[in-house]
């Protein structure tokens, strides 16, 4: 069960959701290979795109001039546009451009023969604004846990800074804006609980909408790492709390026990245009430890399927489940075609609305028990 004092319900200037809710990746303002009407038909509440992305191509300009990210998208639920702190980080760790942190925000190139480009903490606030979303998220600096102490204070300084100048321009700007975002700030601090806790204090000092565990989440065994419920604990229930990069079925259920309200991950779409298919065991699942078992993996280009009328899972309701076997998406990615990657990904998204329902239903149910859900 969720802890008590959770909120169960979020309201945006587009929609209330209910929670917990997993918002796919619309990283460029889409959900790769389905549109919004298939999102609607999965029970997708909400999605994320990425404002890093989205001004390098088609620019946050184009987005306002196109009449914002919902209109562009054809999509009129709530949008979560995550900063790009964590891409800038990655493009700068993979030594393909040249640039830096600052005091201010990132300087970079996207490439080494390329232009400067500079993201200020402000700036990144301003665009998202521009882009009309309904919840923006602070610049972070994210670092590896891998890196040295002197980084990881760097970050820590460097996240509350940004937070701090993202909050005065949110306040400043909502004054020409009825309809006014809310505002995420993400905890720092490496694998380091005080660098966590001295992140999380000073976030909480300033005052934010909601709190996300920034960094990365899985160790290398697979397990979510000790800092994901550490940050939990930090914020408490009177906060929403955002899982970025969060995750795979059994850490979506680990974390919301832990009381998450939001996840994001490319792993659901990702999977299924790599043929992984996710299954219930059982439905309602049982979801009490939160461990693996209440799920599998369907590897449907395995010879096995070849003739296997059956759809991917009996229990689901999805456009895939209803109309298609087994067999014919093991035909479609045999053959490439890019039926196999849309039918997949309705399949695979709908798996994870349907587990969200789940963990609703749950966390008011006795332990141990399985709990139908009212709703998916």
């Amino acid at each position: 069960m969720a802890p008590l004092g959770r909120a169960r319900t979020l309201a945006t200037p587009r929609g209330t959701l209910r929670l917990p809710a997993f918002l796919p990746d619309a990283t460029r303002g889409a959900v790769r290979a389905v549109d919004a009407d298939d999102l609607r038909a999965c029970g997708v509440q909400a999605v994320v795109v990425n404002t890093f992305h989205l001004a390098a191509n088609p620019g946050t300009s184009v987005v306002a001039e196109l009449g914002g990210i919902h209109r562009m998208m054809n999509w009129p639920g709530p949008v979560l546009s995550d900063s790009g702190g964590f891409q800038i980080h990655s493009l700068l760790a993979g030594g393909s451009a040249a640039g830096a942190a600052t005091g201010k925000g990132f300087h970079y190139r996207l490439d080494r023969a390329g232009p400067r480009k500079n993201l200020s903490a402000e700036g990144c606030i301003r665009k998202q604004v521009r882009m009309g979303s309904d919840i923006c998220v602070c610049l972070d600096h994210c670092t590896h846990p891998s890196e040295p102490p002197e980084q990881q204070d760097l970050s820590v300084r460097n996240t509350v800074a940004w937070a701090r100048a993202g909050r005065a321009e949110l306040d400043r700007l909502a004054t020409r804006r009825p309809d006014k975002p809310m505002l995420f700030a993400v905890v720092q601090g490496g694998s380091d609980p005080d660098r966590r806790r001295r992140c999380a204090d000073e976030l909480l000092a300033v005052g934010f909408d909601g709190y996300g565990f920034g960094g990365w989440p899985v160790a290398d065994d697979g397990r979510l790492v000790e800092t994901v419920h550490q940050v939990a604990e930090l914020i408490g229930p009177a906060a929403l709390l955002w899982a970025l990069g969060v995750g795979k079925p059994h850490h979506v259920a680990a974390a919301a026990e832990w009381g998450y309200d939001l996840f994001d991950c490319v792993i659901p779409t990702r999977d299924a245009r790599h043929n992984r298919l996710y299954v219930f065991r059982q439905w309602p699942p049982r979801l009490a430890g939160a461990d693996a078992d209440f799920y599998a993996t369907l590897h449907v280009q395995d010879k096995r399927y070849v003739r296997d009328a059956a759809p991917v899972d009996t229990t689901c309701d999805c456009p895939c489940c209803r109309a298609y076997s087994r067999a014919y998406l093991h035909h479609l990615f045999h053959v490439r075609d890019c039926l196999a990657y849309r039918l997949a990904t309705l399949h695979n998204l709908r798996f994870y609305t349907r587990l969200m329902a789940a963990v609703r239903a749950q966390r008011d149910a006795p332990a141990g028990t399985a709990a139908e859900p009212a709703e998916a």
